[in-house]
This record gives structure tokens, C-alpha cells and sequence, in this order.
């Protein structure tokens, strides 16, 4: 019984020290701008909404190759910019990500059809699974479209794509979409804010360790 109540002592400060961090982390996640703050800084301030080619990254994607939220955002943005902006072309980057076994690419380059981009003005890339792979394959396409690059992706996405498309030689402006800076203006999205920035973070000091950024 001695060693039982020692060991219980033992443990109740590291316990009430870790319940007390993380309900001080709730409290400034819930009621501070850091998320903002966090994706301003993963932003950038030097982007453009005018250019030539236009290249569109993926994000989540549902089991049937359907677009999830971030490249039904995106996509959407990306017909706004198309519209507006004096593109002649847009490439389209991203693959199928198991199980799904359709790219979800495909998803929204119809969506951009359907929307009124010329069919001929979409470019499709339907290989990449990650960052680096639209950065890689979409370099490819990219060689025969001339003219200014502008790389459309989610606000806290720009710091890591921007600099793996500069890794393969191809150098574009950007055109952040608002994603976590919307968001955040709901207190009770903040907390998932909180943690896509945190995981994309992690995403960037694995890029950086890579040598891929």
C-alpha cells in the first residue's frame, strides 16, 4: 500500500501540471487571435490575383474522388480568380488518395467546367498525393504554358507550396485562399484551426529536414 500511495504522489503533480496546460492552451486557442496570428504568418503578405496560368492544389478529397471542403474551397476561388483575373490557363494538381481511387482532380476540373472555364483552358494533373508531387508533376504541364504563374492554395498551405514549387524550379506568385483566417472568426472553429496549423507546422519542419523546401 506504501508504494501504491507513493507512486499516486508522485503522479498527481506532472497530472495537475499537464490538466493545467492544457486548459491554459483551450484558453488561448479559444480566446486570443493566434490562429490567426499562426496562418498571417504562414500566408505571407506578397500575393497576386492576376496572372496567366493559374495553378490549383488539391486538398481533402471524400471515398468516391469527390471534392471534401478544402478543394471545394479552393476550386471555387479558383473559378472567382479564373473570371477576374486574366487567366488563359489552369492547371489543376492532385491525385486519388486511398481508398479513393479517382482523382479528385477530375472533381474539380468539372466543376471549373461547369462553372464556364473553357474546357481547353483546364489542364489536368492526376498523380500527385502529396505537396511535393504537385510541385513535381505539375512542373511538367506547367513547361508548355507560358506566361506568369500564380499558385492558388489554402492561406496556411502557402508558405510550404510555394516554396516546394521554388525547389523544382518553378517560380510562382501566389494567391492565398481563407481558409483558417475565415474560420477563426467562429470561436467555435478555432480549435480545428488550431490543429490543421499545428499539423501543417510539422508538414514544414518535415519538408525543411527533406530538403524539399
Amino acid at each position: 500500500m506504501n508504494d501504491i500511495s507513493s507512486w499516486r504522489r508522485r503522479l498527481r503533480r506532472p497530472t495537475l501540471l499537464l490538466l493545467a496546460g492544457l486548459g491554459l492552451l483551450i484558453l488561448v486557442v479559444s480566446f486570443t487571435p493566434l490562429t490567426v496570428w499562426w496562418a498571417k504568418l504562414l500566408r505571407g503578405d506578397s500575393y497576386t490575383d492576376k496572372g496567366d496560368v493559374l495553378i490549383v492544389l488539391s486538398g481533402s478529397m471524400a471515398e468516391d474522388g469527390s471534392m471534401g471542403w478544402t478543394s471545394y474551397l479552393r476550386t471555387n476561388y479558383a473559378y472567382w480568380a479564373f473570371r477576374d483575373g486574366g487567366f488563359k490557363d489552369v492547371v489543376v494538381s492532385g491525385g486519388a488518395v486511398a481508398p479513393a481511387t479517382v482523382a479528385v482532380s477530375k472533381a474539380m476540373g468539372e466543376f471549373l467546367r461547369f462553372q464556364g472555364v473553357p474546357v481547353e483552358a483546364i489542364h489536368l494533373e492526376t498523380e500527385s498525393r502529396s505537396t511535393r508531387e504537385n510541385a513535381l508533376y505539375s512542373s511538367q504541364l506547367l513547361k508548355n504554358l507560358p506566361g506568369r504563374k500564380v499558385l492558388l492554395t489554402s492561406d496556411y498551405h502557402v508558405y510550404r507550396a510555394r516554396r516546394a514549387f521554388a525547389r523544382v524550379g518553378v517560380s510562382v506568385s501566389v494567391l492565398p485562399v481563407p481558409d483558417v483566417l475565415k474560420r477563426s472568426g467562429n470561436p467555435m472553429s478555432r480549435w480545428t484551426c488550431f490543429l490543421d496549423l499545428a499539423e501543417e507546422t510539422i508538414k514544414i519542419g518535415y519538408y525543411a529536414a527533406r530538403r524539399w523546401i
